[in-house]
C-alpha cells in the first residue's frame, strides 16, 4: 500500500503529470505536502535538515500548504529538539568541542500566553583567573530580577578579555535559545541581552551582530571597543555608565555612544530608539540604579520581519539577518547592507562589500502570489514571483532553530558597488 502511495505522489510531483482535474501547481503543493507527512511518521526525532534534499522540497507550493509545512516543520524540529537537547537544559551545560559553559537560571513571574521571556545575563571580570570569573558569574546569578520570565546567567566559556563576544558565543546563546524556545516555552520575540563590566563589553559587540535574536539590550558599565552601532536600527538598546568611571574612558566613551544612538534616531526616527543615562558621582558599580532598564526593556517584543534592516558585519561575522542573507562563506567583515521592504518592492540603498544578496520572504512580509521586485540605485535587479518551496522553510528553520526566522521564499541578485566618490 505504502508503495502505490509513493507512487501517486512521484507521479504528481513530476512535472507534466497528472490530471488536470484541478490546477496542476496546487495538486503538486498537495502531493508535497503528503510527502511531508509521511516523512513525520517516519521520522522520530531526526533532524528536519535531511528534507531539503527531498523530490518534494522544490515543489512550489500554495498559500495555505506553505502556512501547513511551516507548522508541521516547527513540530518535527521541535519533536528533535526534545529529543536530542533535554539532557543539555536539566544539566544547565552547554558544550562546543573542548569548551563549555554552565548557565544558571531562575524563573519570575506568571508565564504569558505566547510563552515566557528570557534574559540573558552577561557577568563581569574578563581576562583574570578562573575564580574571579567565577565569583563573578556567581554574584550575576542574583544581580536583577525582571518582573517576568527566566533570568539566565551563564558562566562564560574562557578566562579572556573578551569572554563575552568570541565567536563561539554567537553559536553557543543561538543553540540556548533554541533549546529554551522548545524546553522552556520561551518566546522567541521577548529574548533580551544585558550585561555588566565586561559583560557590558559582550553587549556592546553582540547586540549588533546578534541583533535578529534580541527584543532590547542593556549594557551597564562596559566598553563597545570601536563597535558600530548601525545594526541597532531595530533592537532598543539602554546603556548605563557611571560618570566617574575613567578606567578605559568608559564614561567618556559611553557618552558619545549614547549621542551616537540619539542621532542615529533623529535621522531613522522610526528606529534606534535608546535608553542612555550617564549617572553622575558613580565609578563602576552604580549601586543597582541601572535595573531601571529592565522594565524599559520589558515594553519591546522584537520584530522578526523590520520593514527596515541595517547590516553592518562586526566582529564574528554571520551569513544571514532579519530577511536578508549572503551565500554560505561569503559573508565579510565591514560590509554593510541597507534594504528596505514597502508593498511588493524591495529597496537596496546602500551595499558595501557584498557582491551576492539573499532576500527571503513570505506572506507575512509580500504576497508571493504576486510580483515582486529588487531594486538598487533605479535599477531593477529582479522581478517575478518567488516560489514557495519546503526547502527554502527546512533550510531557514535548520540554520537558526527559531520558527519566526522561518521563510517560504528566496531570491538572489547580484548588488552593484557603491557609487564613486
Amino acid at each position: 500500500m505504502r508503495v502505490t502511495v509513493w507512487l501517486l505522489l512521484a507521479s504528481l510531483l513530476l512535472p507534466g503529470a497528472g490530471r488536470a482535474a484541478k490546477p496542476l501547481d496546487a495538486e503538486r503543493s498537495a502531493a508535497a505536502l503528503k510527502g511531508l507527512e509521511m516523512e513525520m511518521q517516519v521520522s522520530k526525532g531526526t533532524p528536519i535538515g535531511g528534507l531539503a534534499t527531498k523530490d518534494f522540497a522544490t515543489v512550489p507550493l500554495t498559500r495555505a500548504d506553505a502556512a501547513k509545512a511551516r507548522q508541521l516543520l516547527s513540530e518535527m524540529h521541535a519533536r528533535h529538539i526534545r529529543a536530542t537537547r533535554s539532557a543539555e537544559v536539566k544539566n544547565r551545560v552547554l558544550k562546543e568541542g573542548e569548551l563549555t559553559m554552565p548557565f544558571f537560571f531562575k524563573t519570575f513571574g506568571d508565564k504569558p500566553e505566547g510563552g515566557r521571556s528570557l534574559w540573558i545575563s552577561m557577568h563581569g571580570g574578563g581576562g583574570a583567573p578562573p575564580q574571579v570569573n567565577d565569583s563573578q558569574y556567581e554574584n550575576q546569578k542574583k544581580l536583577y530580577q525582571p518582573a517576568e520570565g527566566l533570568y539566565l546567567a551563564p558562566r562564560a566559556p574562557t578566562n579572556t578579555w573578551n569572554l563575552w563576544h568570541e565567536g563561539h558565543i554567537d553559536r553557543l546563546f543561538t543553540r540556548l535559545i533554541e533549546d529554551l524556545v522548545v524546553l522552556e516555552d520561551v518566546n522567541p520575540d521577548r529574548v533580551y541581552v544585558m550585561g555588566y563590566s565586561a559583560g557590558g563589553d559582550g553587549v556592546y559587540q553582540l547586540a549588533p551582530r546578534m541583533a535578529d535574536s534580541w527584543a532590547a539590550a542593556a549594557m551597564m558599565a562596559g566598553h563597545p571597543n570601536g563597535v558600530s552601532l548601525l545594526s541597532l536600527r531595530n533592537v532598543p538598546f539602554a546603556l548605563q555608565v557611571g560618570g566617574n568611571d575613567s578606567a578605559y574612558n568608559r564614561n567618556k566613551v559611553g557618552k558619545e555612544y549614547g549621542e551616537q544612538l540619539k542621532k542615529l534616531h533623529q535621522e531613522d526616527p522610526q528606529g534606534y530608539q535608546s535608553f542612555v543615562r550617564i549617572r553622575e558621582g558613580m565609578g563602576h558599580w552604580m549601586k543597582l540604579e541601572d535595573k531601571e532598564a529592565l522594565p524599559w526593556m520589558a515594553k519591546f517584543s522584537r520584530n522578526p520581519i523590520p520593514s527596515r534592516v541595517v547590516w553592518k558585519q562586526t566582529g564574528a561575522t554571520h551569513d544571514r539577518f532579519y530577511w536578508l542573507a549572503v551565500p554560505k562563506g561569503k559573508a565579510e567583515g565591514d560590509s554593510l547592507v541597507v534594504a528596505e521592504r514597502l508593498g511588493q518592492k524591495i529597496t537596496i540603498s546602500k551595499a558595501e562589500k557584498v557582491a551576492r544578496l539573499v532576500v527571503r520572504l513570505d506572506d507575512r512580509m509580500v504576497n508571493l502570489d504576486e510580483p515582486v521586485s529588487v531594486e538598487q540605485g533605479g535599477k531593477v535587479l529582479y522581478t517575478g514571483r518567488p516560489q514557495r518551496t519546503m526547502r527554502t522553510l527546512v533550510e531557514t528553520l535548520a540554520d537558526r532553530g527559531d520558527p519566526r526566522l522561518m521563510f517560504d521564499a528566496e531570491l538572489a541578485v547580484d548588488l552593484q558597488g557603491p557609487a564613486p566618490q
